[in-house]
């Protein structure tokens, strides 16, 4: 049967694969569309198969609430450029809906997940194909909350940081200074209670290490240590630090003067912990050129 240029359209449109895949997969089915479509996903899947070991350490994080109920989540893609994609966009809303009408736990289960287009996991799949790039669903965490309590959401530099919060009392207000809070000042736990022993024995063993090299005796170096132990809290721990519209109070005591108390903090930075691709753009599209 011969391929015309109408039937190309047609299959291009309805598939978002590239022109010469379209030809080759209506030549190879004889013209039957339906067939032409499930060759062209056949060969979609086996594609991102390939970018399996490709670096996706650019994408975007997000934050979606309905009621009592929140989830935030980041999104991964090989470049900056994809993260800017409605359709890569369109996909994040997508699997944060699915999540947020949800009670899984792990990411695996969350591939799991229906969808209008299918499974998480099988969108996603899709997605790979069509958009040319290694995508995936990196982590994600789901919050509910009390009718006492509120959810702060902010989302920093388009994207590329989040944050979510849970303070009882208070207000919606004062919950989303507390994540802009942790948007801007990176901490990486809530209270003192929540370093992990091992990171403070080894801040520990690291201060008194400086101390001595000061030349201090052992036993002053030792009550140096408690002391600036108190500032790696401020660092480290979001209720510690000071707050950044009123420097003379912690966050804590921002949030307890005005009636509530910070219950949980997740912040999610795109990419943090993750090898960065260190090709340039040139390298790249040069790449796809030559059908890498």
């Amino acid at each position: 049967m011969e391929v015309t240029a109408s039937m190309v359209k047609d299959l291009r449109e309805a598939t978002g694969a590239g022109m010469m895949d379209c030809k080759k997969a209506l030549a190879e089915t004889n013209g039957n569309m339906d067939e032409a479509v499930n060759y062209l996903r056949e060969k979609g899947i086996a594609k991102s198969a390939k970018k399996e070991s490709r670096i996706a350490a650019e994408g975007l994080a997000n934050i979606y609430v309905d009621g009592n109920k929140a989830v935030i989540l980041e999104v991964n893609s090989e470049t900056d450029f994809v993260s800017k994609n409605e359709e890569f966009k369109e996909m994040i809303n997508t699997i944060g809906k699915a999540l947020l009408n949800s009670d899984v736990k792990t990411v695996e289960e969350a591939k799991e997940l229906q969808t209008e287009e299918g499974t998480i996991g099988e969108l996603i799949i899709n997605k790979t194909a069509k958009i040319g790039e290694k995508l995936s669903l990196r982590r994600f965490e789901i919050l509910t909350k009390a009718d006492d309590e509120h959810f702060g959401a902010y989302i920093h530099m388009g994207g590329k940081i989040a944050a979510l919060t849970l303070v009882k009392g208070a207000s919606e207000d004062i919950a989303k200074d507390v994540s802009m809070q942790a948007a801007a000042m990176k901490p990486l736990y809530l209270n003192i209670s929540d370093v992990p022993a091992d990171v403070l024995d080894n801040e520990k063993n690291v201060l008194k290490e400086q101390a001595m090299n000061e030349g201090k005796p052992a036993e002053i170096a030792e009550k140096m240590v408690q002391g600036r132990i108190q500032k790696f809290y401020k660092e480290i721990c979001l209720a510690e630090q000071s707050f950044i519209k009123d420097g003379d109070v912690s966050v804590a005591k921002y949030v307890a003067n005005n009636g509530g108390e910070i219950l949980k903090m997740v912040r999610y930075e795109v990419g943090e912990g993750m090898e960065k691709r260190n090709d340039n753009f040139a390298e790249e599209v040069m790449n796809q050129v030559k059908g890498n």
